[in-house]
């Protein structure tokens, strides 16, 4: 049990930041599709940097110096060039893609430095949920705080409340006199993860819909995701047909998602609580995507 639930919040802790990072850049207004291109330069330069340098900690770091850079491109081409964010994210996926294999090349199976396990005193100590939680890998155990934190950060400070506002009305905020393009650049550039991916640029963008676009409902999503993962493992020495299905079930997932959205509006259904609403629709940014030029 305690080995099964390790492997499961280890498996899904590039995926907390990721979705975290995506979860912070869609609220603001702005879609990063250039997710899947990123995680893989971000993987490599984390990598590259750390082997060479001998640091894991100096990795991560470059890797989100890349990958805020990478998110800044398609923020300025939205907020200065006015192209569409859709378009300019397709093909920095084409790219980086692309590149990150050109670059890796001489890096393909080199053994690498590691973070190594951080173990919190008296709450490792715990029946299973000590050496779960609290002695891990340093990057898991941020995952793991990175979570509530980000909630108090959209939904209980100020900050939140302006980054929320510049999605949902960005002409309004500039009328309050909120600098919607500082700030739209800024929150962009939280939108990166370092680590190895498999399509997990596409899961990201389907959890963060899944997740109604709040951090915790989002978080649960990315360990549904992870428990997927472990399940087809786990399964390969029972049928591999099915082990190699198992995962592939979040992309259907995804299509369902967005039609049933599309399908129950929210409008519909005013008799509800808007908490409830909210629990069930999410509550999508009104200005998701849509480039913002200032009147006058």
């Amino acid at each position: 049990m305690e080995t099964t639930l390790a492997t499961l919040i280890s498996f899904s802790t590039p995926l907390i930041f990721a979705v975290l990072g995506e979860t912070i850049s869609e609220r603001v207004g702005i879609i990063n599709l250039s997710l899947e291109g990123t995680l893989l330069i971000t993987a490599l330069t984390g990598f590259a940097v750390a082997y060479l340098l001998g640091s894991p900690l100096i990795g991560v770091l470059s890797a989100g110096l890349v990958g805020g850079g990478i998110a800044a491109i398609i923020a300025v081409c939205d907020l200065k060039l006015y192209l569409n964010q859709i378009a300019i994210g397709f093909v920095l996926t084409i790219f980086l893609s692309k590149f990150s294999s050109y670059l890796g090349q001489k890096f393909v199976r080199l053994p690498g430095p590691y973070f190594t396990d951080l173990e919190i005193p008296l709450l490792s100590d715990i029946p299973i949920i000590g050496t779960v939680f609290f002695n891990q890998n340093p990057l898991v155990i941020s995952s793991l705080l990175s979570i509530p934190l980000v909630w108090l950060f959209l939904f209980r400070t100020r900050w939140g409340l302006e980054l929320r506002s510049v999605g949902e009305n960005p002409l309004s905020a500039n009328s309050r006199g909120l600098n919607v393009y500082q700030i739209r650049l800024l929150y962009t550039k939280y939108g990166w993860s370092d680590g190895h991916t498999a399509n997990y640029g596409w899961i990201v963008l389907a959890i963060v819909i899944f997740g109604g676009w709040n951090p915790i409902r989002s978080a649960i999503g990315v360990y549904a995701f992870g428990a997927l993962g472990v399940l087809a493992l786990n399964l390969q020495s029972v049928t591999v047909g099915l082990s190699q299905v198992i995962p592939l079930i979040p992309f259907p997932l995804m299509i369902l998602i967005l039609i049933s959205i599309q399908f129950f509006n929210k409008k519909q259904y005013k008799w509800m609580p808007l908490y409830i609403q909210s629990l069930i629709f999410g509550n999508q940014p009104q200005s998701l995507g849509k480039t913002f030029k200032k009147e006058g």
